[in-house]
Formats: C-alpha cells, sequence, structure tokens
C-alpha cells in the first residue's frame, strides 16, 4: 500500500498522531480510537495492522502487552515528494502572515 493511500484514512492518521506523542500499548490505541471513532477492537487492530505492513509503526511485545512505536521511515519518502511543490508555499505563507497581521491591527493587538 502507498504511503499516502495509508495516510488517507482519518483513523490511520490519528493512530500516527498518538505514536507521534509516545508509544502506547495496543490497548491504549483502542480506548483512544474508539471513543473518537466509535470503531471495534478488531477495526483498530486492522488499522494497526496497516500501519505496521506499510512500515510506519513497529510493536513490540511487552509481556502481555503488544506496544507500538512510530516509525517515521515512510514520512520521509512523503517529505521527498512534497519537496517539489515546496516552491508554491513560501508566496501563500507570507499572504498569510500578511492577513494575520492586518486582522491583528485591526484588532488593536500590534504594537505599532
Amino acid at each position: 500500500m502507498h504511503a499516502f493511500d495509508v495516510l488517507g484514512d482519518p483513523v490511520r492518521r490519528r493512530i500516527l498522531e498518538l505514536l507521534a506523542e509516545r508509544e502506547h500499548a495496543s490497548g491504549e490505541v483502542v480506548a483512544v480510537i474508539a471513543s473518537e471513532f466509535g470503531i471495534s477492537q478488531a477495526g483498530v487492530s486492522q488499522h494497526l495492522k496497516v500501519l505496521r505492513e506499510a512500515g510506519f509503526a513497529q510493536v513490540r511485545p511487552e509481556g502481555t502487552r503488544r506496544v507500538y512505536v512510530l516509525d517515521a521511515s515512510p514520512l520521509r519518502g512523503i517529505d521527498d515528494w512534497l519537496e517539489r511543490f515546496r516552491v508554491f508555499w513560501p508566496h501563500k505563507l507570507d499572504a498569510l502572515a500578511t492577513e494575520i497581521a492586518r486582522g491583528k491591527k485591526a484588532r488593536g493587538e500590534l504594537g505599532d
């Protein structure tokens, strides 16, 4: 499965966000994802399997628990692919900064 296909799913993106914070036992991931998305333990396990098989997560047994940790390697490939598009970003980001400054000035938040 291509990295963008993996990241196209909001549940898997959320799991990666959790793993980016710190490693998590599978039960912790299930608890968060079940409460936020209303999916079963089996459904979360399938998403974790996709993340493992695509290289986004690694798992290690710890007693009776399975602990998941983020593997950022596939993200580097995405970052490399995005590099060709970064040339378009500075202008848009500069325009956004200008609009934010205008809004702050209009609200009297700037010291100018």
